[in-house]
């Protein structure tokens, strides 16, 4: 198995991707963000002096989505068809799972443009609660799923 990335010279250089079929792509990411319980009630009561925590970080990570080809060097610009973000409280642990899916229609997979939604969202949350909780800790980042592509459906391993 090789890194697709780099020639046979071993530079770095954009996968050519222009013989690909174009198919259906779907991708699942997943993290968390684990928090004071009394930042967890401030966000999930709507109560943070910046508003609705985790409205905008929705809208964050779907604008970050659309916006991985600018921050990942090698990462072809993806024309998304779909994009959401959505989020799970657990009150037990003062924990939120983000989950965000990307949708395209074309030659390369939107797995970077799902973790990318994922990192953006919690990093929205951090920056909208870290007045009150600067010890917030973001984990378990990953791909959960991905559909379409020469190499088929993926289903990461439970965490």
């Amino acid at each position: 198995m090789t890194f697709t990335h780099f020639d046979s010279q071993g530079n770095a250089h954009m996968v050519d991707v222009g013989a690909k079929a174009h198919t259906h792509r779907k991708a699942v990411a997943k993290g968390t963000i684990t928090m004071n319980p009394e930042t967890f009630e401030m966000v999930l009561k709507g109560e943070s002096k910046k508003g609705d925590v985790l409205g905008i970080a929705r809208i964050a990570g779907i604008q970050g989505s659309k916006r991985t080809s600018d921050l990942i060097p090698l990462c072809h610009p993806v024309a998304l068809t779909h994009v959401s973000v959505s989020f799970q409280p657990d009150a037990a642990l003062s924990l939120i799972t983000c989950t965000a899916t990307a949708e395209t229609t074309g030659p390369t997979g939107v797995e970077m443009e799902a973790i990318t939604a994922v990192q953006v969202a919690l990093l929205t949350i951090y920056d909208m609660c870290k007045a009150v909780d600067r010890g917030m800790r973001m984990d378990n980042i990953h791909l959960a799923e991905k559909l379409g592509g020469k190499s088929g459906h993926f289903v990461a391993p439970s965490l």
